[in-house]
């Protein structure tokens, strides 16, 4: 379908943009909602879905195990959830290990907010980047710092930008838990203000840099044809929407919201407030560069040469 130009723009300043195709559309990946709930990744890590799903956690959370010769770390225990906290148990019991350490991506609740209980629960150590989500109990990680147990590991990787404190987990299998930094389906969205998108590009190089053998997101299906083409498409994606707010901002000045309504006007209406953090965190960031000026306290236009 052919996007109709609305009647304030006689001529459609989106018309010649086109957007990067995302590579994993011809990948054979599981369709929303029939990931499976308990799946064995590659030698050490089990994924387990909460049953958390909805419009910004796709299928649900994904929780991973990661244990070998009686030892576990759990990554991203997600909720607070009686199921779910069954279902990873009985995992570890299957596996015939005791989790001994408990690592998080970031502090989103969805992510988080039963970090604290598991590792009471299981007797292990809690490793989280925010005192908030660590507690007095629990260690602070930061950028290379490893969370060891028996004969494994994870290594943190810094990739801030959705938000403040989002650190990846690279598993010596060569795969990257990548949190919410890169998701198994769609985009990400940058959390403005405590996201940051150049902060978000920079990470994406990052991991770029990094070269995961398979990105394990924080929701949605594993990516291990050729993640690094998925990361490509993400920066490509970002640079689009930029074009996209320029080419608007050239026609007329327009509040964040307006740029949200004309952008993403084919996609629910329950995403838009999501859409429109990322859209500010691009503001900001076209902004700072000296590509737009703000025009009053809400609207925004292209600054001219």
């Amino acid at each position: 379908m052919v996007p109709v130009a609305p009647m304030n723009d006689p001529v459609d300043p989106l018309a010649t943009l086109v957007p990067p195709p995302d590579p994993r559309a011809d990948w054979d990946l599981p369709g929303l909602g029939t990931l499976p709930a308990i799946e064995r990744l590659d030698e050490l890590t089990t994924r387990v879905l909460a049953p958390n799903p909805s419009s910004m956690t796709l299928d649900g959370t994904n929780t991973y195990v990661l244990a070998a010769a009686g030892e576990a770390i759990v990554i991203d225990p997600g909720p607070t959830d009686a199921t779910h906290a069954r279902a990873v148990t009985d995992v570890l019991a299957d596996l015939e290990a005791t989790a001994t350490a408990v690592a998080v991506t970031h502090h989103h609740h969805d992510h988080s907010e039963a970090a604290a209980a598991w590792a009471r629960d299981f007797g292990a150590r809690l490793y989280a980047t925010t005192a908030k989500v660590a507690g007095t109990e629990g260690t602070l990680v930061g950028p290379g710092d490893r969370v060891e147990v028996g004969n494994i590991h994870v290594e943190a990787v810094a990739t801030p930008g959705h938000c403040a404190d989002h650190v990846a987990w690279r598993a010596p299998t060569g795969a990257l838990l990548s949190g919410d930094h890169v998701l198994g389906r769609g985009t990400s969205v940058v959390a403005h203000p405590d996201g940051d998108l150049e902060a978000y590009l920079d990470s994406l190089r990052t991991v770029l840099e990094l070269g995961p053998d398979a990105l394990y997101p924080g929701h949605g299906p594993v990516l291990d044809k050729d993640p690094n083409a998925v990361v490509r498409y993400y920066l490509d994606h970002r640079a689009f929407r930029e074009e996209q707010i320029l080419a608007l901002l050239a026609a007329r000045p327009r509040t964040s919201l307006g740029l949200v309504r004309r952008i993403y006007r084919e996609v629910p209406k329950l995403l838009w407030p999501a859409a429109e953090l990322s859209t500010r965190a691009a503001l900001d960031k076209l902004e700072a560069e000296g590509r737009i000026t703000r025009r009053g306290p809400k609207a925004h236009l292209v600054v001219e040469d």
